[in-house]
């Protein structure tokens, strides 16, 4: 027996790395060392620090994974997986320097992979971040045909002065929400169940009173909006920005709070911001309470900034103007108490 009888080609795997260095490459940035295929993937630490510190963070998509594999659509899988890492590490205040994905599955399909490495590259460019290297691993016997699981790694910089930790955040300061693209990634569990138990189907067409329409399943992969970019403007801006909030799995009411110091809360203004209908619906059809909605899904909010009071108007004004040609919207959606 040789180690194709048992499942595992390394002829296709060697094949599939040279496939995606074209895709790789097009996320090069500074500081990026070496090229693609070494054992480890080098960067070279940015001059004009006085005291840098390195921020990562590691996530995954979860069982969102499970409709774009019933879709047979992959790319926008592979931008989750960018937004998820990055958007954390970038509450620290950090600049994304560079990504690595590690992607397992039972048998290697190039072409369906390929795009998965898309989907990472176009959310690596989004970031501003490289693609430094990864790993893929065939690992037949685990994963069923057609298969597979992704994790990603991103590592970030911020100057030791200027980290972001709930230390500067007080009492009175204005909390403004990003909106978000759908429903990012989290609660897909739930979504399952829901469509699973109420008899739709991925491609069954849906049409929303606030103009989101397609099938189901291209509503819900839609991918996880990357903030880098506006956030790390508006921290070089002259806003005083004292912290910042991913809204992921928990949703408002546990991630709001991890930006906050001690003896804070948050008071949110109901209905200050627009709820995609995407969430309605879900709501209506697995009969979920309010309160379960809101501490499964984001709600509408992809991330939330901690602003002081007197550069409210200032800071929305500055999102209204770098989103004006998209559909992201910054709403004041609540206070630090």
């Amino acid at each position: 027996m040789d180690y194709r009888e048992s499942g595992v080609d390394i002829q296709v795997g060697r094949n599939f790395v040279e496939g995606i260095r074209d895709l790789v490459s097009q996320t090069r940035r500074p500081g990026m060392l070496g090229e693609l295929g070494g054992f480890g993937g080098l960067f070279e630490l940015p001059s004009g620090y006085r005291q840098p510190v390195l921020v990562s963070g590691t996530d995954g998509v979860g069982t969102k994974l499970k409709i774009a594999q019933a879709c047979d659509r992959h790319e926008t899988v592979g931008i989750d997986l960018v937004a998820m890492c990055v958007n954390d590490i970038l509450t620290s205040g950090a600049e994304p320097l560079f990504f690595l994905d590690y992607i397992a599955t039972g048998k290697l399909k190039p072409e369906q992979l390929t795009e998965v490495i898309r989907g990472i590259s176009l959310g690596c460019q989004k970031a501003g971040c490289g693609l430094l290297g990864g790993e893929t691993a065939e690992m037949p016997g685990f994963y069923g045909a057609g298969e597979y699981d992704l994790a990603g790694f991103a590592v970030g910089i911020v100057e030791k002065e200027l980290l972001l930790n709930g230390s500067q955040v007080k009492g009175g300061d204005a909390i403004v929400g990003l909106a978000s693209s759908g429903l990012h990634s989290n609660g897909f569990s739930l979504v399952r169940k829901i469509v699973a138990d109420k008899g739709f189907n991925w491609s069954d067409e849906l049409y929303f009173a606030d103009g989101v329409s397609g099938t189901l399943g291209e509503i819900l992969l839609t991918p996880t909006e990357i903030y880098v970019k506006p956030i790390l403007a508006a921290l070089k801006s002259s806003l005083k920005i004292h912290g910042l909030a991913h809204i992921t799995g928990g949703g408002i009411p546990e991630n709001l709070p991890r930006c906050l110091g001690q003896g804070q809360i948050m008071e949110l203004l109901p209905k200050s911001w627009e709820i995609p209908a995407i969430f309605q619906w879900l709501a209506e059809q697995g009969e979920v309470s309010e309160v379960d909605m809101f501490n499964t899904f984001n709600m509408g909010i992809g991330m939330a900034v901690v602003i002081a009071a007197e550069d409210l108007e200032q800071c929305l004004g500055f999102f209204a103007n770098f989103f004006a040609d998209s559909e992201i919207k910054a709403w004041h959606i609540g206070w630090v108490r």
